[in-house]
């Protein structure tokens, strides 16, 4: 997804905004790649290792990376963005329809003319949301990203069908047997034809589904979606035309 988002900004022109910046993980390799952008995050945490992140940087990439703390569905720049992103899943984050309608508010007020909104989520599977929540689900070992620590990884999973929220329980235990931690995760699951509609009902149009960071249309087995779109032209009034006057003879 990396690559995929800093090449769509290097075509834009730039300048960009990224929703869920997070620590920089997309939004440096698009200042790198010699794009401004700028970002939003609701996580102090996570733009104070942004900003650790970005004093390594040399001067030039530090200029064209700035970010700004807030919820995505109110933050108001006063600036337009050639290309607007919202990568890895920042969607799901958006639980009822009131939030939804607050976050395209926002982006539409934010794309300048002809620029583009696209972002990516994770496509529920029937599968996965019948999970049995009384059951853990392993899966491979890591590695602590600091630490070093081996650690064994499960989830667990609750599917609200009604909010369609689906709730995750991720757990870490330590291989030497040391104290084992819980991390929570909260995601809206969107199906396509529902996120279509909502783009649509929003002002959105020429709205476009990829398949898993590549140009190829989605399958049944697709595990993640890009979806690509702008803000509906207006369209001309025609007027009827006046019937003149008969000349009197």
């Amino acid at each position: 997804d990396v690559d995929y988002y800093a090449r769509l900004a290097k075509q834009s022109g730039g300048p960009v905004l990224e929703y869920g910046i997070g620590n920089g993980r997309i939004a440096i390799p698009i200042a790198r790649a010699g794009v401004p952008v700028h970002g939003i995050d609701l996580s102090r945490p996570m733009l104070d290792s942004l900003r650790a992140r970005r004093r390594d940087e040399p001067p030039a990439t530090r200029r064209r990376l700035t970010f700004t703390h807030g919820d995505m569905r109110t933050v108001r720049l006063r600036r337009r963005f050639a290309l607007v992103i919202a990568p890895f899943n920042a969607l799901l984050h958006l639980y009822q329809l009131s939030d939804v309608e607050q976050f395209l508010g926002r982006v539409r007020a934010h794309l300048a003319p002809g620029g583009r909104f696209v972002f990516d989520y994770s496509v529920p599977h029937a599968e996965d949301l019948a999970r049995r929540p009384d059951r853990t689900y392993g899966a491979s070992r890591l590695r602590h990203p600091t630490t070093g620590q081996l650690v064994r990884y499960t989830e667990r999973f609750e599917f609200d069908p009604l909010r369609q929220i689906l709730l995750v329980s991720i757990g870490f235990a330590p291989v030497d047997g040391g104290e084992p931690w819980t991390v929570p995760l909260t995601h809206r699951q969107f199906f396509p034809e529902e996120l279509r509609a909502l783009l649509r009902y929003n002002g959105f149009d020429e709205i476009r589904f990829t398949a898993d960071f590549t140009e190829q249309p989605p399958t049944a087995e697709v595990d993640s979606m890009v979806v690509s779109c702008r803000i509906r032209r207006p369209r001309a009034r025609h007027r009827p035309p006046v019937a003149g006057r008969a000349r009197q003879t």
